[in-house]
């Protein structure tokens, strides 16, 4: 509904205008160059004669002829449409009996552009347009309409001619939102859109790491919106725009607005510099630059100047530096230069004859007249003829799309009503080959023609341009010969143009300000790594990988314990082994000798739960050796801690009873009989032992020693081990331990003064002495190394441990029974306790 009230205002204000226009101007005669007649007319909008800004306080129209405005392009494109239209009437394949007439338009303004869309639409024989309900039925004057040449002057054109669907198909234009059907469903271009420019000039940057670029645009549509989708587009793949630019459309080289701008251009300190704008402004432009001397820069050109003489001709631009640009492919008009050729020579200049009061085109009255000569005649430059093959390609678009339409496929064409709605299908539809060239459209109403990358060469007598390389579609891709580039630097290097140069590896790109391309290069830590896919960020390793620092990887961690076949766990298990070996061979002589009395004043039948409670240390000491398991952790330090506290549970009571029993019994009968009779040794050892037990179940229920896969400790490392010693039931039974072997050296102390069989103290002594000094070499080695080794460490303690425990008390007993029989006599003892009785009384 708001598309539909749009175009009734628009039909409204045209109608409006043709009607002041057709009261005032209506009896001036046409210049026979500017119309021709024949069944269907087209349409042609060019620019014969350049704009020129004056302060307007009224509506009004542009007069296009002037003196000193002659647009030579212009003239080219006015002469391509004409040529193009003979052809096909001399052609007898295409369009066979129909003939193709025209009615060109001078359009140097967009109030001159509008007045020729009025002309256009008005009823054939008439000056004044009907408002139908039904606009698709609507008979205009042409049929179809080539051009114009600006966005400006398209967007005005297409607005009038959508709502009635007249063809408009433009042959310089690029604006991406002329494509958009749903505002201007009758628009189509031969030229391609601006959108796939952009994102050639996007590769073209990035195929030589330019990544911080200053951005300037011409103050109209082609160059606002080119501006922007280069932004966002060059925003999205990493590019920086370091300034951006707009040349006003007033503006003057050297003026106020252009030094500004070149102090801002220099102060950016950007190498390269994207300049998308129209042929005039940029002239501007760059005659600015030359006045401020900016050079050593690479200038990337958009399509609408890249290769063109006008802004080639800038005195002093051959010192700016290095000139690279966008271009459609190059293509000529077969016979085209001939025929501007043959018309100057048959005298018709221009415009032809200007008899007073005559128009010299169809829509502006002519004051002066311009003639020329063959030697005065607008030379043909590369960029002219790329837009005369346009020209060219778009009415033999039309004429394609009309030759289906009135079915001249059959020979012979049925020249019937024709209307605009009806060709537009079929211009759509084409697709042919002309010259070598297919001409086809997309659903937007673009060609699917490739860019050319160009290169400005001032190296032979005057400027070119060379192709550089070339673009493809599906997807977007540049194929660029970089080594045909000349550049402006020593020694002919591509110039880089970054913020900030690139960080050595493994190290995070930090944005400093607001641009990602400004940073500082920051190392990674160990334990993180540089992902390629975020340059900013060092991002840590999982728990089974592990990185150094600076690194861009990482790698598996090497997952490590005490495996049994390695060397020092060959020599613990050979070692606890024979203290195991040792424990039951003891244990087996005293069974033997169980009646002597050694192994009766050593406690007798108390000495099988000594070497059973050593037995069961030992074996709690093989699960220090290989992979951590959940038995393993259970078991090795709590058979461990209750294996040595029933040893000393043990010998604590041993000494204590030989030391009662030599020094107090005689004081204290009363509690030596309790004692005896209550069995106190047994009792003191069944409790102490349950003490620890409770301790050790306490610890298993509470504080659960589990495998644990250990990462903090070497960061390339994983370390199996298991919890309990991080536990406080390890402490707790610690601690018990420590208790109970202060108590048992205070009792062997005691009795350092018993008789020699009986006198324990210095090998008690000597064994608890290694207890502690094994333990605190431990806690020592524990607290400076966490490695592989430790459970090995552990080992060795608790071995140490229990091998001094057992010779400290066993092994001189058993010296005596194998090797002195003698002093395991009855007598010996006897003889032994008289003299220490002596030793008493004379005391």
């Amino acid at each position: 509904m708001l598309l539909q009230a749009a175009r009734l205002v628009g039909l409204q204000l045209s109608l409006s205008l043709s009607c002041c226009w057709a009261f005032s101007c209506h009896s001036t005669e046409s210049s026979p160059d500017f119309s021709l007649p024949g069944d269907y007319l087209l349409a042609g909008l060019f620019p014969i004669h350049s704009d020129y800004l004056e302060v307007r306080s009224r509506p009004m129209v542009t007069l296009c002829d002037r003196s000193n405005s002659f647009n030579s392009h212009g003239y080219h494109l006015f002469q391509a449409m004409r040529f193009s239209i003979e052809e096909i009437n001399n052609s007898t394949a295409l369009l066979p009996n129909v003939t193709l007439g025209y009615e060109l338009y001078d359009v140097c303004s967009e109030s001159a552009s509008v007045y020729a869309m009025l002309r256009i639409l008005s009823v054939p024989g008439t000056h004044h347009i009907e408002i139908q309900g039904d606009t698709s039925r609507y008979s205009p004057t042409a049929v179809a309409v080539i051009g114009p040449s600006s966005t400006n002057h398209a967007t005005a054109a297409a607005s009038m001619l959508s709502p009635f669907l007249v063809p408009l198909i433009s042959y310089k234009p690029s604006s991406e939102t002329l494509g958009v059907k749903r505002q201007y469903p009758s628009f189509l271009h031969t030229i391609p859109s601006d959108k796939y420019q952009v994102e050639i000039m996007v590769l073209l940057l990035q195929s030589f790491g330019w990544v911080w670029i200053s951005l300037v645009g011409s103050d109209d549509e082609y160059g606002q919106l080119g501006v922007q989708a280069l932004e966002n587009q060059g925003t999205q793949q990493g590019i920086c725009i370091a300034f951006k630019g707009i040349v006003p459309s007033s503006a003057r080289p050297g003026d106020d607005s252009m030094w500004n701008m070149m102090s801002r251009l220099d102060w950016a300190r950007t190498t390269v510099v994207v300049v998308f704008s129209s042929r005039q402004p940029a002239r501007v432009f760059f005659e600015s630059v030359v006045l401020a001397n900016l050079t050593a820069k690479v200038w990337i050109a958009s399509e609408d100047w890249a290769i063109s003489t006008h802004l080639s001709s800038v005195p002093g631009i051959w010192g700016i530096g290095t000139v690279l640009g966008v271009a459609i492919q190059q293509r000529t008009v077969p016979g085209l230069k001939e025929f501007e050729e043959a018309y100057v020579r048959a005298d018709k200049g221009i415009q032809g004859p200007c008899p007073r009061g005559s128009w010299c085109s169809s829509n502006q009255l002519c004051r002066e007249c311009q003639a020329f000569t063959a030697q005065e005649m607008p030379t043909f430059g590369a960029f002219a003829m790329s837009n005369s093959y346009n020209v060219y390609r778009a009415v033999y678009a039309v004429a394609h799309g009309l030759h289906q339409l009135l079915g001249c496929t059959s020979g012979a064409c049925s020249r019937g009503q024709v209307y605009p709605g009806q060709l537009l299908e079929q211009i759509h539809k084409v697709n042919f080959l002309l010259h070598e060239d297919v001409v086809t459209f997309n659903d937007n109403g673009d060609p699917l023609s490739s860019y050319d990358i160009i290169a400005w060469d001032w190296s032979g007598p005057k400027w070119t341009f060379q192709v550089i390389g070339s673009s493809r579609w599906s997807p977007v891709r540049l194929d660029i010969n970089k080594t045909k580039i000349q550049w402006h630097g020593k020694d002919n290097q591509v110039p880089t143009s970054v913020c900030s140069s690139n960080c050595l590896e493994g190290h995070a790109q930090v944005i400093v300000g607001v641009h990602h391309c400004c940073f500082e290069c920051v190392p990674c830590e160990a334990g993180t790594f540089l992902n390629k896919s975020d340059p900013h960020r060092c991002q840590p390793c999982g728990k089974e990988e592990w990185a150094p620092k600076r690194s861009q990887t990482c790698f598996p961690r090497t997952v490590v314990f005490l495996a049994w076949h390695e060397p020092v766990s060959w020599v613990l298990l050979a070692a606890n082994t024979l203290l195991l070996l040792v424990v039951v061979g003891t244990a087996g002589l005293f069974a033997w000798h169980l009646e002597t009395p050694v192994v009766r004043s050593a406690g007798g039948k108390l000495c099988f739960l000594m070497l059973g409670s050593l037995a069961v240390g030992s074996c709690g000491l093989y699960g220090f050796l290989g992979k951590p398991t959940l038995i393993m952790c259970l078991l090795r330090q709590t058979l461990f801690a209750l294996g040595l506290a029933i040893f000393l549970s043990c010998l604590t009571i041993r000494s204590f009873q030989l030391v009662f029993i030599f020094k107090f019994s005689a004081k204290l009968p009363i509690f030596y009989r309790a004692w005896v009779q209550h069995h106190g040794a047994g009792l003191f050892v069944v409790i102490s032992s349950t003490a620890q037990l409770l301790i050790c179940l306490t610890w298993l229920a509470v504080w659960t020693p589990l495998p644990t896969r250990e990462y903090q400790r070497f960061p390339q490392l994983v370390m199996l081990d298991c919890t309990e010693a991080k536990s406080l039931g390890f402490v707790l039974a610690f601690i018990y331990n420590s208790l109970l072997s202060v108590s048992t050296f205070a009792c062997s102390y005691l009795g350092k003064d018993l008789p020699e069989n009986y006198n324990e103290a210095k090998c008690v002594t000597f064994s608890l002495l290694l207890n502690f000094v094994s333990w605190i070499a431990f806690f020592t080695t524990a607290s400076v190394y966490q490695g592989k080794y430790l459970p090995a460490v552990t080992m060795l303690a608790a071995l140490s441990c229990l091998s001094g425990g057992f010779s400290g008390y066993f092994l001189p007993k058993c010296y005596v029974i194998l090797c002195r029989p003698d002093l395991n006599s009855t007598a010996y003892f006897q003889a032994s306790i008289q003299e220490y009785t002596r030793r008493c009384s004379s005391t």
